[in-house]
């Protein structure tokens, strides 16, 4: 119910999400590193795809597609969070907290279209082999992940939309940084009715997403069965990367909705530090799987590290 009586002009939010933190030097320490690590990860892989042509290709495109999703996934918050932690400071302007909620929930959005894709992009290659390249083209695969982008805009244009129009009743967020659930804490109306609002749109891209996926690899299996053995384990060698990207993404997401429906009652700190998993981990596993697992780009490392080595000496 809203209470426009009570409701407050609000300048900066105040973020108190690490008040409670007992060393907030080391976590912010800790999460300074990660950051660091996941975003050098991620621009090495870019830079790797841009400048060899060899890796011109619908995967490598969409890889790199990942990479800037991660990088803007991790810079959305981190900054702010080690900021906090490190530096004290906990003030965020308002503008500042809308752009990085937008952002935020963009790429959190863009992840979950981005893992489909590359499940889709390995299904067209094991189910038409012969006709992938023509299928799948370069241009093809830009102009799909341009009209996702879109989309992703489109479903999160609702929470800077809904949350701008509501009157404010505090500056202080008991948040990590400024997501759409913190925000719409600090409004005069009852958050239910937003919060089921965005649940409703967050099922549905989950559900689609992950079912997507799960029918990608249910199809990509029935064709490992009929191949043969130097087949399959090519075709297991390409899946592999994708699997430990899916689950490292979808695994605090699940864990957190599967404590919830059990009626497992997670504190603040705890859900926080779920959502902080699923920002950090991703962005940081992503590019070394790629980087090891794919084997392009490891031998394009190897090559430089392999030249460093003999000017060396």
């Amino acid at each position: 119910m809203s209470l426009p009586n009570a409701s407050i002009k609000v300048t900066h939010f105040i973020i108190g999400g690490f008040d409670t933190v007992k060393r907030p030097i080391a976590v912010g320490v800790v999460m300074l590193i990660t950051y660091l690590l996941a975003v050098i990860a991620n621009v090495l892989n870019i830079v790797f795809i841009i400048f060899d042509k060899r890796l011109h290709k619908p995967m490598y495109l969409l890889i790199c597609n990942l990479a800037v999703v991660d990088i803007m996934y991790c810079c959305s918050t981190t900054p702010t969070m080690i900021g906090v932690l490190l530096a004290g400071v906990n003030t965020i302007s308002y503008v500042e907290c809308f752009i990085q909620m937008s952002v935020f929930h963009l790429v959190g959005v863009m992840e979950l279209f981005a893992l489909a894709i590359m499940a889709f992009d390995r299904l067209i290659a094991f189910s038409f082999p012969f006709q992938y390249h023509s299928y799948l083209t370069n241009t093809r695969t830009l102009v799909v992940t341009y009209i996702l982008w879109v989309v992703a805009c489109g479903f999160v244009a609702v929470m800077p939309v809904t949350a701008a129009t509501l009157p404010y009743c505090t500056s202080r967020m008991k948040y990590a940084f400024c997501d759409y659930a913190a925000v719409i804490r600090t409004t005069c109306v009852d958050p239910n009715y937003y919060f089921n609002l965005v649940s409703v749109m967050m099922f549905f891209l989950l559900f689609f997403t992950f079912s997507f996926i799960c029918l990608s690899y249910f199809v990509i299996a029935f064709f490992m069965k009929v191949s043969s053995n130097r087949d399959k384990k090519k075709m297991a060698s390409t899946c592999v990367s994708h699997l430990i990207v899916v689950t490292c993404y979808y695994s605090p997401i699940f864990v957190l909705v599967l404590l919830t429906r059990v009626g497992v009652v997670l504190t603040l700190e705890e859900r926080q530090g779920l959502l902080i998993g699923t920002i950090l981990s991703p962005s940081l596993v992503n590019p070394v799987v790629y980087c090891f697992r794919t084997k392009e780009i490891k031998n394009k490392i190897f090559k430089i590290f392999t030249k460093k080595a003999d000017i060396s000496d």
